[in-house]
């Protein structure tokens, strides 16, 4: 016997039909997850499965930082499930990051972690970004440059400054996550950043400033007096 199904709710409650009537913005989260759910499980319609996540994970910005594996732990998620709720998530990242295509200026540490905030405060590994610059300190790109484990990220100068030399980069503000919400500089971080600056300089490409991001805190290195 098949479960229940979105299709028996009266057209006017189905979450599709809102979206096409009403738009996006008058969705509740469920009724967004259901959408990308597409279809639900035994006993569970889409909406049904889209409120077990909301009350197994608490919040979206939850959610989002999960893993393919921690979501297929959920009864009724796939890996199919999962990868189309992760790619959602990661779009919207994106899109909330898509500040440097107008070019926008960095003048303090604050514009930089405002920048990729969104980002890396969530995600539940290391993530190394490069935030290039022109000759006026206005955003080029944000590229990665590695996702690491757990507890540390693993970067190599040679893919760094590759990225750089290829975007003609003025100059470079790098940019990592703590997992742990503390943003705090482990000596390891001033280490790479020390390494980082010395390969800038032997190819002319200045390195800013390191920014370390954690839950809605940051620490910058030149702030702090590391530089």
């Amino acid at each position: 016997m098949s479960g229940p199904s979105i299709k028996n709710l009266p057209v006017e409650e189905r979450p599709r039909e809102r979206l096409e009537r009403f738009g996006a913005e008058y969705l509740s989260n469920a009724e967004l997850l259901a959408i990308l759910l597409r279809t639900g499980a035994k006993d569970l319609s889409a909406l049904d499965l889209a409120e077990v996540l909301l009350a197994e994970f608490r919040t979206l910005t939850e959610l989002s930082a999960t893993s393919v594996k921690e979501l297929c732990a959920v009864k009724g998620i796939g890996s199919s499930k999962a990868v189309q709720l992760l790619a959602a998530f990661e779009l919207g990242r994106r899109l909330y990051s898509a500040k440097p295509e107008v070019k926008m200026g960095i003048k303090s540490p604050k514009d930089v972690a405002d920048l990729v905030m969104a980002r890396l405060r969530f995600l539940k590994h290391e993530r190394f970004l490069a935030v290039h610059l022109n000759t006026k300190n206005k955003v080029l790109s944000i590229e990665t440059i590695s996702i690491g484990t757990l507890d540390s990220s693993l970067v190599h100068p040679r893919e760094l400054f590759k990225t750089a030399i290829k975007n003609s980069s003025a100059a470079l503000i790098l940019a990592h996550n703590h997992p742990s919400g503390d943003p705090y500089p482990s000596r390891e971080d001033l280490t790479l950043t020390r390494r980082l600056r010395e390969g800038g300089e032997i190819l002319g490409i200045q390195i800013l400033d390191h920014v370390i991001i954690g839950d809605n805190r940051y620490v910058s290195l030149r702030e702090e007096g590391f530089f």
